[in-house]
């Protein structure tokens, strides 16, 4: 007995050696440490020309359909082809513009038709976190056509940039319906079009100067930091410029949603933060504003922060190219964001562009706070 048990715990090692000199033999990809940060490298869509057909879709909240067809008659003046969603007009459970499965057959619909060369959505609120794991990067990635869209859509950023697809964070059929002459509308139709805005940014009091590059990530804050090491994760890459921007919440949840992100290595990992409108939130500290707290919790980053740039839910809303290598330059007499991508060139002075004022009950629909 003695003996057998020998030849058995002989063998067992001899097995043993066996399986692992197997696995080490024939597994030759290096092990995934999950928390080290994956590398964007993002490809452009093709820019857009005369004819193009631009597809609306809901992937959130539900729209009226007098915003998607007073947007359709913009696109046309622009010179674009419109075609609406199939389930556009939807409404489940008294917002969602459809159920999850219906929200994410319009955006394949999009995808997969080749004549549609660029999706705009019709509105934020919420939803998008509900479609992460329904879509694939593989499918995103095949496509690579510009999507645009802000708030809840900052969900989709997310995806397209992890999928290796820029995107543009930029205004949609809520606001787009009221005419589409202002500059947060031309300018994204500018881009659209292959005209790339350079902005000049004018001194803000609570910057942080210096200059940096990095992949351009981020948009609502209470939007994409639950989706943390989710494939929409974006913050998980290195070198990166993180955007921030937030509608009617309490100072001290955006101190919580940073913190979430510091506590997380995101900050850790940034090159330098775009910090830009912060409407109708909190005052319940001391701070004079959002951008003061803010700069209290960043200045120890020696990085450069970015302040009152003119993207989020505000009067003005400026579109930024997502997931494109990016420079700015913050100087204690302004500062400079500039997309390091193909296409013409566009200076864009941020201080002397005004919108009329936006009512309070658009900025609400657009936060998602109301119907």
């Amino acid at each position: 007995m003695k003996r057998m048990m020998q030849w058995v715990m002989a063998a067992t090692l001899i097995c043993g050696a066996s399986v692992m000199t197997s696995c080490s033999k024939d597994d030759d990809t290096p092990e995934v440490n999950p928390d080290q940060p994956v590398v964007l490298n993002c490809e452009k869509p093709a820019y857009l020309k005369a004819g193009d057909k631009v597809a609306l879709i809901s992937p959130s909240y539900f729209t009226p359909m007098e915003n998607v067809e007073k947007t359709a008659d913009v696109l046309r003046s622009w010179g674009l082809e419109p075609v609406v969603g199939p389930n556009v007009g939807k409404k489940v459970d008294g917002q969602y513009a459809g159920t999850v499965a219906e929200r994410v057959s319009d955006i394949r619909w999009a995808l997969n038709d080749p004549s549609i060369k660029a999706i705009i959505c019709n509105r934020g609120g919420y939803g998008t976190i509900q479609l992460i794991d329904q879509l694939t990067l593989t499918e995103l990635k095949a496509s690579s056509k510009w999507l645009v869209g802000f708030s809840d859509i900052s969900t989709l950023h997310g995806l397209l940039t992890r999928a290796g697809v820029m995107s543009i964070h930029g205004t949609m059929s809520s606001f787009l319906a009221k005419g589409g002459t202002d500059a947060t509308s031309t300018l994204m139709r500018d881009l659209l079009l292959g005209k790339v805005p350079r902005y000049e940014v004018p001194a803000h009091k609570q910057n942080i100067t210096g200059k940096a590059t990095g992949t351009l990530v981020g948009g609502n804050l209470c939007t994409f930091t639950p989706n943390l090491n989710t494939q929409a994760d974006a913050t998980k890459g290195k070198d990166l410029i993180l955007f921030v921007e937030e509608v009617e919440e309490s100072m001290h949840n955006i101190d919580r949603q940073m913190r979430i992100l510091q506590m997380n290595g995101v900050l850790d990992r940034c090159k330098g933060i775009i910090l830009g409108e912060f409407t109708d939130c909190g005052k319940e500290f001391t701070y004079e504003s959002v951008e003061a707290m803010l700069h209290e919790m960043l200045k120890d980053y020696n990085i450069p922060v970015l302040c009152g740039f003119p993207g989020g839910h505000g009067d003005v809303n400026l579109p930024m190219v997502m997931g494109a290598n990016v420079t700015i330059d913050v100087r204690t007499d302004g500062a400079t964001l500039q997309f390091n991508i193909d296409g013409d060139q566009q200076q864009v002075n941020t201080g002397s562009i005004s919108a009329p004022a936006m009512s309070a009950a658009l900025r609400m629909q657009l936060a998602g706070k109301t119907e």
